[in-house]
């Protein structure tokens, strides 16, 4: 299944199926998939194609589409895991390891390229350490691009509460090179990053990003050389631009479309975008529970 066909199912099953039973069949694809296969899925899942409509059930699914396959890779590093269903004020992934006796939570993160304006709480990296209580590790699986360059309260955060601030693109790594735990290997030094980090960090320095020296640590990990990791972001770079020029394309071909709407029709294109029927409705209803 490549990223196409990923999303064409996750459209299928969003006007077919209810939210639960679809995401009980997407599970049960992607859990059937390779490692080979989940590879290049895992470079394309952390940005969500802009012709999904925003706050859709289709959307939605997307983003439950991106806890199953994190918790799929975290199965290819041979850990014990799962991905919940519907569940409000927990972590989406939940692992553990076969050998070593520790247990993570994980939360898969998804951006559109079109949004640039993303704060902390974008990240929930305090609910994360919060929801890590009963667990030793915790990881947030972001776009490593998507990430804060400079300075962010997020890794002050993530220090504090030792919350692994992960990637799409490290998982890649670990995966393409065949990184796997066995009863003489763990993957608890990779999970704990975050408070080797703070044990080095002052707290001046504390709100300052650390990805450089996460970057350091898993070239070492994973056993890089500069060169090898180096080509391998060049190669996520080179895949996000290409998906940055399809996803131009697409509002491109928007713009073309709605410019040859008639009058009546751009009006009603309006009204869907600016859900103001969806407004009337709410405010109808919350009304309605008033007088009950």
């Amino acid at each position: 299944m490549n990223f196409e066909k990923l999303k064409s199912k996750i459209k299928t099953l969003s006007t077919r199926e209810n939210f639960n039973k679809a995401s009980n069949k997407l599970e049960k694809e992607i859990f059937s998939l390779s490692k080979d296969e989940i590879i290049p899925l895992v470079t394309e899942i952390g940005t969500i194609p802009e012709c999904i409509e925003t706050d859709s059930t289709e959307e939605k699914l997307y983003t439950k589409a991106s806890d199953i396959l994190l918790a799929k890779a975290l199965q290819e590093l041979g850990l014990k895991a799962q991905a919940f269903k519907e569940r409000s004020g927990v972590a989406d992934v939940f692992a553990k390891s076969y050998f070593h006796n520790y247990t993570l939570i994980g939360d898969a993160k998804t951006f559109r390229l079109s949004r640039t304006a993303k704060n902390q709480k974008d990240f929930k990296v305090e609910s994360m350490a919060h929801w890590a209580e009963n667990s030793d590790y915790s990881i947030l699986c972001c776009p490593y691009f998507q990430y804060p360059q400079n300075k962010s309260q997020i890794y002050n955060q993530a220090l504090n509460g030792n919350v692994l601030l992960f990637s799409w693109e490290y998982l890649y790594l670990l995966l393409d090179n065949g990184i796997k735990e066995t009863t003489k290997f763990s993957l608890a030094d990779c999970w704990n990053q975050s408070k080797h980090i703070s044990q080095n960090t002052s707290i001046a320095d504390s709100g300052n990003s650390f990805m450089d020296r996460q970057d350091e640590f898993l070239k070492q990990f994973v056993g890089l050389n500069d060169s090898r990791f180096s080509k391998y972001f060049n190669l996520f770079k080179a895949k996000i631009k290409e998906r940055g020029s399809d996803e131009i394309d697409y509002w491109k071909e928007e713009i073309n479309r709605i410019q040859r709407l008639d009058k009546k029709k751009a009006i009603k294109e309006l009204l869907k975008i600016m859900k103001l029927n969806s407004k009337i409705e709410t405010i109808q209803k919350f009304i309605e529970r008033m007088h009950k």
